[in-house]
């Protein structure tokens, strides 16, 4: 090849490396969302005063900074439809549009929420749904200003217990998430497609063909580390599905609704983020504990969840209650959680991990995340206490690619 060849060579190489850093750089949902949503700490009860206090405090908190960008209303925003068939949202809410300007005036982005329900069905909360009114409901979202749905199942269950098979049943819930999708591309406006469908009929397999973002594995998180762990813990296994622009959600953060204690939250946002899972707090961001705040906004972990490679995690190995987690990313490191499942809160336990596991070479650099403290060259096996129900969340490095 001649140095006139080699040149052009390198310049369509270059010219493709931008182009795809480019395609990845615009691509809705790219890295997991993340932002805060109403339901698990305020139910449906929410008006416009609590929807900007929880902008306000995001930004002021510093939240926004951090990455966190989407403030989603949830169930109990909507109302009657007027006459002709239009959407309202009930008087809590006298003014969405207004309201979506003064998030957006913030540096953040408007979510919402409705169901596919058949028509006259009302949502979770007997409110309208949205089947049969796709089109006009998208347009409404559009001309508001959303940047996020997340479209709940409620009100189709009857039409798939009518289902003569479970595989009717799946088309009768992807032909109603697939009518939305093209009535929200149809307004030309982008928003993240969340579909809220609780991981029945295998979603991982199919979301992404109904054009969603993000997709729920399972039902609903409870403020209680038995529930947490039952379903983040049981996204082993489901990495092959997600990737950017399309992720596996195992349901919305509950860090900082006193629920659980510090180690529990911490444990959730060590494995939500080894899992690439959209990270969407719940908790009242008006009156954040110095720890929550910590637990919610740490850097090097958010970074976990965010790494632009977009792989997912999953289980490394289990022994008794200990679990070990790794997720690959983008600059050769691994992300590696060291779970203590145990329920004895008196006692920690001693998690032995094999570095050659982890497929590094002989020696590694190793940095603690929470503790935010270079742990130095490492061979061989490294031992780590773990509290019960706690968690050690580590970035290692081969040693040739050490920062």
């Amino acid at each position: 090849m001649n140095r006139f060849s080699k040149a052009i060579l390198v310049l369509c190489m270059v010219v493709g490396t931008v182009i795809t850093a480019h395609t990845q750089g615009s691509q809705l949902a790219a890295t997991p969302p993340m932002g805060w949503n109403s339901w698990n700490h305020f139910d449906a009860k929410i008006d416009d005063a609590t929807i900007r206090a929880q902008a306000d405090a995001m930004v002021s908190s510093g939240m926004r900074d951090a990455g966190y960008v989407y403030i989603n209303i949830d169930d109990g925003w909507g109302g009657k439809r007027a006459a002709s068939g239009k959407t309202r949202a009930n008087e809590k809410f006298p003014d969405m549009k207004a309201l979506a300007d003064y998030i957006h005036s913030k540096g953040l982005k408007l979510g919402i929420y409705s169901s596919p329900g058949p028509a006259g069905t009302p949502a979770c909360s007997e409110f309208e749904s949205s089947f049969g009114h796709e089109e006009e409901d998208a347009r409404v979202f559009a001309e508001w200003g959303v940047d996020f749905l997340k479209y709940d199942l409620c009100g189709l269950q009857d039409d798939m217990a009518k289902a003569a098979t479970p595989e009717d049943a799946q088309k009768v819930m992807a032909d109603a998430y697939r009518m939305m999708q093209l009535a929200i591309k149809k307004t030309g406006r982008p928003m993240v497609f969340s579909l809220c469908q609780y991981g029945i009929a295998s979603i991982w397999k199919w979301g992404v063909s109904v054009g969603g973002n993000m997709w729920r594995t399972t039902g609903d998180v409870e403020d209680k580390y038995t529930r947490m762990a039952e379903l983040g813990f049981g996204q082993a296994g489901l990495a092959r599905y997600a990737g950017p622009g399309h992720w596996n959600d195992p349901d919305m953060l509950e860090v900082g609704n006193g629920g659980m204690t510090t180690e529990e939250y911490r444990t959730q946002m060590s494995l939500w983020s080894l899992l690439a899972a959209p990270l969407i707090a719940g908790n009242d961001l008006t009156k954040m504990s110095p720890d929550t705040y910590a637990l919610l906004t740490n850097r090097e972990v958010i970074a976990i969840d965010q790494d632009p490679a977009g792989i997912q995690g999953d289980r490394l190995r289990t022994e008794g209650p200990f679990e070990i987690w790794v997720k690959p990313l983008a600059d050769g490191s691994k992300a590696v959680g060291l779970f203590n499942r145990q329920d004895d809160f008196i006692k920690s336990g001693e998690i032995d991990l094999n570095l050659a596991e982890l497929g590094l070479g002989e020696a590694v650099q190793v940095r603690d995340l929470w503790k935010g403290k270079d742990l130095g060259l490492a061979h061989g096996t490294l031992k780590s206490e773990v509290p019960a129900h706690g968690v050690v969340l580590l970035r290692v490095y081969p040693v040739k690619a050490s920062r």
